[in-house]
């Protein structure tokens, strides 16, 4: 027996707001029937499980214990930036001088989340440079 993953929840200040950003970001459609005001919305990746946007009266204080990374179907440069003009910030720049690495980002309530190389990127790297 095992569990499958039916959503990863994450908490926040303003779960509609952030839940459109996370729309953005992934392409994820979100629940037809949340609006501007709930306290509880989600959005439907095409592959893989809900992200599950929870209001919570508590501000985020501290490094997230549990991330979601990302890999872009463009390159990793194109998505960064894609991605900060959505309203994210550069958090950590853990990108090499020969192309391996990722960048880590926050989303617009500072919960980060890392994006990765594209497969594209992967592949034009040698053998020994797979990692991210």
């Amino acid at each position: 027996m095992v569990s499958v993953v039916q959503n990863v929840a994450i908490d926040c200040s303003d779960a509609y707001e952030l839940a459109r950003f996370w729309s953005e970001v992934t392409g994820g459609a979100m629940h037809p029937q949340d609006g501007p005001g709930d306290r509880e919305t989600q959005v439907t990746l095409p592959d893989g499980p809900l992200l599950y946007f929870n209001q919570v009266p508590e501000p985020k204080t501290v490094k997230n214990r549990i991330h979601l990374c990302l890999r872009p179907t463009t390159s990793r440069e194109e998505e960064v930036e894609r991605l900060l003009s959505l309203g994210a910030t550069l958090v950590a720049d853990r990108r090499e001088p020969g192309g391996a690495g990722w960048a880590v980002l926050a989303d617009p309530e500072g919960n980060e989340f890392c994006v990765l190389r594209s497969e594209s990127d992967r592949a034009e790297m040698s053998p020994q440079g797979s990692e991210s």
